[in-house]
This record gives C-alpha cells, sequence and structure tokens, in this order.
C-alpha cells in the first residue's frame, strides 16, 4: 500500500506546486546587467531561486533580494519585488526601457543583441515595452525598432581557385548566414520580446516571438540564445522550477517559424551567380523540447536536455509525429526497415539534440556547467558509445566569485569554450569530405538553424571555435573588467579548402575589451569597448608571403556596444 500512497502524495505535491500563485514578467533572454545579475545573486545565496538558468527567458520576482537592492537606489518595483505580493486580479506595469548602440569601424564583430544584425557601421536598437496582467492572462508588449548603417566592407574576395569558392558556397548553400545584409535590413521593426500567455500558476501556454534561450551558457549558447531575432511560436512551458517531489522540473514544449533571409551570401554578384543555390521562398516549421531536472538530493545540481526539429513547411507530414517529430525515437534504426534510411531521409528534417549540466554551490560562490550537443541521429546506441565525436558540438564555463576585503564587492572570474568544428571523426567517417558531412547548425535539405540569416544559436560563425575569459570587479549592478575573446572562424571551411596548403594559415580573430557597468538611480549604463586583431583575415595572403615564409593578411579592428537601460518607477 505504500507504492500507490507515496504516488498519491507526488501527484498532490506537483499539484499544489502548479497552483501556487504565479509571478509577473520575465526578464528577456540575455537582457544586459539584469540577468547576469540575477544569476550572480542565486551562484552567492541572495535568492533563493531553483533556476537551471538553462530555460529562458526567466521571471523578475524569483530574484526579491536582488531587485529590492534597487529600491535604494531607483526606487524601482519595490512592490513587484515583494515575495509577499498582493493577490491583485489587474497590473499594469512599464517595463524598463532598453536602447542598445553597436559600433564597428571597418567589419562585422559581435553577437547576441536580437534583432541587431551583425554588421559594420553603427546600429542601434530601442524597445520600450509594457505588460499587463488580468487574472490568468498575461500580455507583454516590448517591440524592437532597429536603425543600422550597414556598411559594405571586404568580405570574401573569391581570388582563390573554383575548389576554394566552391567549397566557401558550399557551407553558404547549406545555411543561410550572408556576410552583408544590404539595404534590405537597413530599418524595420519587430515584436521583439512580446508574448500573450495564459498562466495556471507555474505553468503557462500562449504565443510569443520572445527569445528563447536554452542551456547553461553565459556568453552565448548551442541551439537557441538570444543572437537572432526570436521566432513566433507557440508554448507551453514551466514560468519557475515545479516541485514534483522527487525535485524540481522545468520544461517548454514549442511550435515555431522561421524564415530564410532570402539575400545572396557574398557581396560578389558574380560568385553568387555562379555559386550560389537561391532560397525556396519556403518557411522553416520548428519544433522543440527542452527539460531540466534538479533532484532533490542534489539540489545544486541541474541536468537536463533539449531536442529540435526544422523542416520546410511543405515537406511537413500531416500527422500528429509529423508536427511533433521530437517524441520520436532516438536511434536511427528504429524509423526505417530493412537498413534503407532513403525513404526516412526524403522527409529533409534538420535535428539537434544536448544534454547538459550545471553545479553552483553557495558556499564556494561558483559555478560550472556544460553542453554536449549531437547534429544527426546516432544509428544506436552502441554506435553513440563508440562514435560519441560524430557530429558534436559543446561548450564549457565557469564562474567564481571572490569577497574582496572592507567591500561588499566581489572579485567575478567567468570563462566559457565553445567548439562547433567538426571533429577529426569526419576523415573515418566519410570517404569524400564535403558531400555528407555538415557543419553544427547546417544541413543539406534544410538549410541553417537560422532566423533571418543569422544563427538562432551561437553566433560567432559557421564551424567556428571561441574562448572568452574575463575578470571584473561587480557590486550589485556596477561592474568594471576585462574581456579576452580568442575565435576560430570557420574552421570546417578552412580544412575543406586548406587544410592540405602549408601557405595558407587559420584566421584568428583576437580581442581584448573593456566592461563597464554602472547604475544612477533610475539609469544603467553597460558599455563594451574592444579592440580586434584579425591574423590571416578572410583567409588572404600578405603581399610579402612566400611559400617557406607565409604571411596572412592583418586587420585591426574596433568594435564598441552601449546599453542604456531605464527603470521606471511602477505606483
Amino acid at each position: 500500500m505504500k507504492g500507490p500512497r507515496r504516488l498519491k502524495l507526488s501527484f498532490f505535491w506537483l499539484f499544489l506546486s502548479m497552483i501556487t500563485k504565479g509571478i509577473c514578467q520575465t526578464i528577456p533572454s540575455g537582457f544586459p546587467v539584469l540577468e547576469e545579475a540575477a544569476r550572480r545573486s542565486q551562484i552567492l545565496g541572495e535568492s533563493e531561486s531553483g533556476y537551471s538558468f538553462a530555460l529562458r527567458p526567466i521571471r523578475m520576482s524569483e530574484f526579491n533580494t536582488l531587485f529590492q537592492k534597487l529600491d535604494s537606489v531607483s526606487n524601482f518595483e519595490s512592490k513587484e519585488f515583494q515575495i509577499k505580493e498582493r493577490r491583485t486580479r489587474k497590473e499594469f506595469k512599464i517595463l524598463p526601457l532598453l536602447n542598445t548602440t553597436v559600433y564597428n569601424s571597418n567589419r562585422p564583430y559581435g553577437w547576441g543583441n536580437t534583432s541587431l544584425l551583425n554588421g559594420a557601421g553603427i546600429q542601434n536598437l530601442i524597445s520600450p515595452g509594457i505588460f499587463a496582467k488580468f487574472s490568468f492572462l498575461e500580455i507583454q508588449l516590448r517591440p524592437e525598432f532597429v536603425l543600422s548603417q550597414n556598411n559594405s566592407f571586404q568580405g570574401f574576395g573569391g581570388d582563390f581557385s573554383d575548389f576554394v569558392n566552391f567549397s566557401r558556397f558550399r557551407f553558404w548553400n547549406f545555411g543561410d548566414q550572408p556576410e552583408y545584409f544590404g539595404d534590405s535590413y537597413k530599418n524595420f521593426a519587430s515584436l521583439g520580446q512580446s508574448y500573450i500567455s495564459l498562466n495556471f500558476g507555474k505553468l503557462e501556454m500562449g504565443v510569443g516571438t520572445q527569445n528563447i534561450w536554452w542551456g547553461p551558457g553565459q556568453f552565448t549558447g548551442l541551439i537557441f540564445s538570444n543572437n537572432a531575432r526570436g521566432i513566433p511560436h507557440a508554448f507551453i512551458r514551466t514560468s519557475a522550477p515545479i516541485n514534483i517531489g522527487i525535485g524540481s522540473l522545468e520544461g517548454q514544449i514549442l511550435t515555431g517559424r522561421a524564415e530564410d533571409s532570402g539575400l545572396n551570401p557574398s557581396q560578389n554578384q558574380d560568385l553568387n551567380n555562379q555559386y550560389f543555390l537561391p532560397f525556396s521562398g519556403d518557411w522553416r516549421y520548428i519544433s522543440g523540447l527542452s527539460l531540466s531536472y534538479q533532484p532533490k538530493f542534489l539540489k545544486h545540481i541541474s541536468l537536463g536536455f533539449n531536442r529540435t526539429f526544422q523542416q520546410y513547411k511543405a515537406d511537413v507530414p500531416n500527422t500528429l509525429i509529423g508536427y511533433l517529430p521530437i517524441f520520436e525515437g532516438f536511434q536511427k534504426e528504429r524509423l526505417f526497415q530493412n537498413g534503407n534510411s532513403v525513404l526516412y531521409d526524403e522527409q529533409a528534417q534538420d535535428q539537434l539534440l544536448s544534454i547538459f549540466f550545471r553545479f553552483k554551490s553557495e558556499k564556494g560562490k561558483f559555478e560550472i556547467y556544460s553542453e554536449l550537443g549531437k547534429h544527426d541521429h546516432n544509428f544506436n546506441w552502441r554506435e553513440f558509445i563508440l562514435n560519441p565525436e560524430h557530429t558534436r558540438a559543446y561548450l564549457i564555463g565557469f564562474t567564481k566569485l571572490i569577497s574582496l576585503p572592507n567591500s561588499e564587492a566581489y572579485l567575478q572570474f567567468k570563462g566559457e569554450i565553445v567548439q562547433q568544428s567538426e571533429s577529426v571523426n569526419r576523415y573515418i567517417r566519410y570517404p569524400v569530405l564535403g558531400v555528407l558531412n555538415t557543419s553544427w547548425q547546417t544541413h543539406y535539405q534544410v538549410r541553417g538553424f537560422t532566423n533571418y540569416g543569422e544563427s538562432m544559436g551561437a553566433g560567432i560563425g559557421v564551424g567556428s571555435n571561441a574562448q572568452f575569459f574575463e575578470v571584473s570587479r561587480v557590486k550589485d549592478l556596477n561592474r568594471f573588467g576585462i574581456l579576452f575573446q580568442r575565435i576560430e572562424n570557420h574552421q570546417d571551411f578552412f580544412y575543406r579548402a586548406f587544410g592540405q596548403n602549408p601557405n595558407k594559415k587559420p584566421w584568428v580573430d583576437f580581442s581584448l575589451g573593456v566592461l563597464v557597468d554602472h547604475q544612477w538611480g533610475n539609469l544603467i549604463l553597460s558599455s563594451k569597448t574592444q579592440f580586434v586583431k584579425a591574423y590571416n583575415y578572410q583567409w588572404l595572403s600578405d603581399g610579402n608571403s612566400t611559400g617557406d615564409f607565409p604571411a596572412g593578411v592583418k586587420k585591426i579592428s574596433f568594435s564598441g556596444e552601449l546599453n542604456l537601460i531605464y527603470l521606471f518607477q511602477n505606483d
């Protein structure tokens, strides 16, 4: 009798968790200053939130202690962030106003700015917002207005052999990452971080265009992040961790619509005419599932997985599993008969899958996390065990905080490694490179996992790898620090096109930046200034390069970002 009784108690606690009072509006995914401050407050034990930070956006009121600190400075939302908030059936709030300005001197650099495109010159985004709640109905309207110069710059020149040019366009034809967005994307508006949802305690369902961030990464994400414009999508999700008796659970199911850019990838029209395969004009249907579990007996560890499928709408079967392939088996051998995958492959689906963990220690004031992604079904579990590096990508990172003497400030160390280039396994698995193997977030039938020409995951570039390290002094919402970045650009293309050429070296960017965040009353400033030095830029050889002493073109550029956030008082 004990078994059924325990099961009933588990369902009781799950139901009780879901009917507890709902909580207010979100911090948009990757929102400057506020999201990082919320994550830091959790590491310091100042917040009792059980968020894994692997399913974002997150809710503001889960970080009561942090935002109460703002009250003494700016009177910001003091009523909003009280845990024992009045059970009003109606709410209306003006959301923090965000203005983001980005300047790149002579080439695109940077990522993770939602609707802002990665281009040269000056770009500006402004995002006002309002939030309203009527009983269990929530409406958040936070549009984004973009103005951009989108200056032309020195891109891929095509002064190479036919094989090299074809190799470069192979990745463009398997994706949608134009190097230049041109006039058609200079000025536009989008619904941005907006949504409408019905809330039942900690469960909500609705529709929206807000950015989603899956996985524990801080600098970027493998599948979803804030790098591209958010896709219109319908969703069912937890708005906060739900107690299920044996731990807490976060999750989301979504279906959405992603668009191709419709742009030629190169600034050289002759190359486009010769090598580029135009888009079909169809849109891509996205389905996704994310789950994160924190065991009751291991309260500081979160474990989870993400899975997405995309398919051009014309190829989606009119069946339940056709619209929700996220529930099909993980082993490819179960999806077809007699070892013949031709009919299955004709469905033209692209799958991304990742597993992740995050461990935080309030006593040690640190966190470590990692995510491993796979871009293809494994044939069976045996192949997964023997060949785990096939079509993989991964990231690993940490945060460490050290108390400074005689101060409420901390010394913060943050680091992250992102690896997207294919493993050496491709040389063994494929007799001829460039026929069946594809890079992370590209596909030979469904192009890239992108929206309007930008990756919905990592924005560092197709087949690129990156390393980040930050050291800074932080206190509340204030920060002063230094950021180091190293990016290996388009490594998969490099090794396909130049791997056997001793006269060519990889294109690598090194950057050194200064980070400044500061709050003055209701105004928060967040800035990042970076000096970037590119080695072997666009894989071009320097005029003095010789076979014995190869030398590539070096290019120095400046990249700056300024975020201004105004916190409105909502009485």
